[in-house]
């Protein structure tokens, strides 16, 4: 069995995905019948969604997968796409820069997405569709107090936060419980550490 040396293989073009996606992706550019080659397009598709389920949180993230099948043919994959198939010039320009904010946020750990999910609930008048985004506003606001804090927090403290950004007019349903989440332990630590250090510097200083 002759062994495949890395300097002896082509370049993998994304990373993410691994060698055996992109000799599969490669195998297929081979494939002569039409329907043979959709089909293992559509079975890469499944694998590549699998091997990143991150994506799964993305808008459209089946969208994405289709971009990057092509992006790692080097775009000469003959498949047919359900989205309208990138442009190369278009993945690989500049977007805008963001215009920065003149608004003042209130509290910089949850950001101005937030805020502006809070004055769409606001104007919603489905009461029904309305109380499930005022929760999953409340469970997004709560998973990134204790990101920023490294700390757990009680839900009474979201529910006022929230009051207070949408100027009271958003209430929790009665009886809400917000999802349980945790701190990181290895940030915990290493902000512990790194607090340490900076005190015992200061007292060398002093």
């Amino acid at each position: 069995m002759d062994l495949e040396y890395n300097s002896s293989r082509n370049k993998l073009v994304i990373s993410e995905y691994g060698r055996h996606i992109q000799k599969l992706v490669e195998h297929a550019m081979t494939l002569k019948n039409r329907n043979e080659r959709q089909k293992m397009a559509n079975g890469i598709i499944e694998i590549m969604g699998e091997l990143n389920p991150q994506f799964r949180d993305i808008v459209d993230f089946k969208h994405k997968l289709w971009d990057h099948l092509f992006l790692i043919s080097n775009f000469q994959l003959d498949v047919d796409s359900p989205y309208e198939k990138p442009v190369i010039e278009k993945l690989f320009e500049k977007p805008e820069p963001l215009a920065y904010p003149k608004n003042k946020i209130k509290y910089n750990h949850y950001g101005k997405v937030i805020e502006l999910m809070i004055e769409e609930a606001i104007k919603m008048q489905d009461n029904e569709l309305k109380n499930k985004l005022i929760v999953a506003i409340a469970n997004q606001m709560k998973k990134s107090y204790v990101n920023w804090n490294l700390d757990t927090v009680d839900d009474e403290i979201i529910f006022n936060q929230l009051a207070k950004l949408s100027n009271k007019k958003l209430h929790i349903p009665e009886g809400t419980e917000l999802f349980k989440f945790m701190p990181n332990p290895k940030q915990q630590y290493a902000r512990k550490k790194k607090k340490n250090n900076r005190n015992h510097r200061n007292q060398k200083i002093k």
